[in-house]
């Protein structure tokens, strides 16, 4: 089980949060026209990184905020937890 650090309400239990994805992937820009391929690869492409990553996680039971983890992903060890504007 993992001990995640909410940067709103400190150390939480892991099955206060919910994965959101990765973090580093940028959203197309509103009112802009992109093509169906782009759309695709926004969407549905996710590369599994292995090592250090930028994870998105939402403390579903707390304050219901999002922040950004890094992480290794094969050994879960967590480095930092950030706003997500930070």
């Amino acid at each position: 089980m993992l001990n995640i650090k909410c940067p709103y309400c400190g150390d939480r239990s892991q099955k206060e949060f919910a994965y959101g994805g990765d973090g580093t992937i940028t959203r197309p820009k509103l009112n802009q026209e992109i093509s169906d391929e782009e759309w695709d690869n926004f969407v549905y492409l996710r590369k599994s990184p292995r090592g250090k990553h930028i994870e998105l996680w939402h403390h579903i039971a707390g304050c219901r905020q999002w922040f950004k983890v890094e992480r290794d992903t094969t050994t879960h060890e967590i480095f930092r937890t950030f706003k997500p504007e930070e």
